[in-house]
């Protein structure tokens, strides 16, 4: 088991940046790859970001490459995602997930998952 406990979410005026945090504890956090999803009102939960085991691979959703960067610090079992120019369509309550498949965007292969935290990002 695994449980995750996202921060740092709030509201943010267009153009800011945010930085998110996952706390990882329970099994060993090296053994899974983390994500970050996402879900606005009315819509499906989407994929976000991943990063494999070490650091060293990333898969990022095409609406937030190279304005979101997810890094993980496996000495502190946390997992972050630095948001910069943000934009009113990133409001969402925002997951951290955790899988043992691999580098994959779908959620259904995300076995573990956190409670959420709000963005939103004022125009």
């Amino acid at each position: 088991q695994v449980h995750l406990v996202e921060s740092g979410g709030g509201l943010v005026q267009a153009g800011g940046s945010l930085r998110l945090s996952c706390a990882a504890s329970g099994r060993t956090f090296t053994s899974f790859v983390m994500g970050w999803f996402r879900q606005a009102p009315g819509k499906e939960r989407e994929f976000v970001a991943a990063i494999t085991w070490s650091g060293g691979l990333t898969y990022y959703a095409e609406s937030v490459q190279g304005r979101f960067i997810i890094s993980r610090d496996n000495a502190k079992n946390t997992v972050a995602l630095q948001m910069i120019s943000l934009k009113p369509e990133d409001t969402a309550v925002y997951y951290c997930a955790a899988n043992d498949r691999g580098l994959v965007a779908g959620p259904e292969m995300y076995a573990y998952w956190g409670q959420g935290t709000q963005v939103t990002v004022s125009s």
